[in-house]
């Protein structure tokens, strides 16, 4: 089995959320008073992913002093996007970061709430011979502003339809991968990128393996989802320290305000 590494992408300007990400990033927008990054890298503690890189942009030193913090420290690294690069620019840009190792591209905005090692089992020793991708799905009530999947009989992506007019199903790309190195190797030496559902996902159809979550997955790109995800069950956290840094962080006037919706 190959090392296990990820990206977290983080650097988005969370412009569906404002004013709430005029204070804070949207990667660490509250969900049970803690940062959705920091219940990310929870989830990816738990399974003994080896290194991290988040990628920051916007309040990106507000970011970067989260990530300072003792649990992080050794095994989250940081990468600052002076401007944005894309989805599949920022794996491109980091490609060295991740070669030789099977790597977990996850759009951090995503409230995901499902047997994550299951998901990286499946990929490990389940997936069909010839695919070199796993894509997470999901049921989605929203088929128009998803990226849509047709599956073959074994699971394997054949068609993909980004936010599609008149969509022919709601199971949707849920934006968490696990890639082999090939496709990173191919990302190293390849042309330069921006988008990886529209200039990546194309490439690879009939070698996508799927895997849905069944559970729970929410795009908190949005207030109504990010309130709603406040009332969601959350998992036991790794890290109960108190520290200074979170003390303030639940000071601040878009986590107090989010609290007082769902009182």
């Amino acid at each position: 089995m190959t090392e296990i590494r990820a990206l977290l992408l983080a650097a988005g300007l969370g412009t569906r959320l404002r004013p709430y990400t005029e204070n804070l990033p949207k990667c660490l927008m509250p969900v049970s008073r803690r940062p959705l990054l920091e219940h990310w890298l929870c989830t990816l503690y738990r399974q003994n992913v080896s290194k991290v890189l988040v990628n920051t942009h916007h309040h990106a030193e507000v970011v970067q002093e989260f990530l300072t913090r003792k649990p992080f420290q050794g095994w989250v690294d940081e990468v600052y996007e002076q401007e944005l690069l894309g989805t599949a620019g920022t794996l491109r840009n980091n490609w060295q970061y991740f070669a030789d190792s099977t790597t977990l591209l996850i759009h951090s905005d995503n409230w995901c709430q499902c047997d994550f090692g299951n998901f990286l089992r499946y990929h490990m020793f389940e997936r069909p011979a010839h695919t070199v991708m796993t894509m997470m799905t999901f049921d989605t009530a929203a088929p128009e502003n998803c990226g849509i999947v047709k599956l073959d009989k074994k699971g394997v992506v054949t068609e993909f339809y980004e936010k599609p007019t008149h969509p022919v199903s709601n199971l949707a790309n849920a934006a968490v991968y696990i890639l082999e190195p090939e496709i990173i190797d191919a990302l190293g030496c390849g042309p330069e990128i921006v988008d990886f559902s529209t200039e990546i996902i194309p490439k690879y159809l009939g070698q996508i393996a799927t895997w849905k979550n069944c559970n729970i997955h929410r795009d908190l790109g949005v207030i109504d989802s990010l309130i709603d995800a406040q009332l969601d069950p959350t998992p036991e956290n790794c890290w109960s320290m108190e520290d200074d840094w979170l003390v303030n962080y639940r000071r601040n006037s878009v986590v107090r305000k989010i609290d007082s919706m769902i009182l």
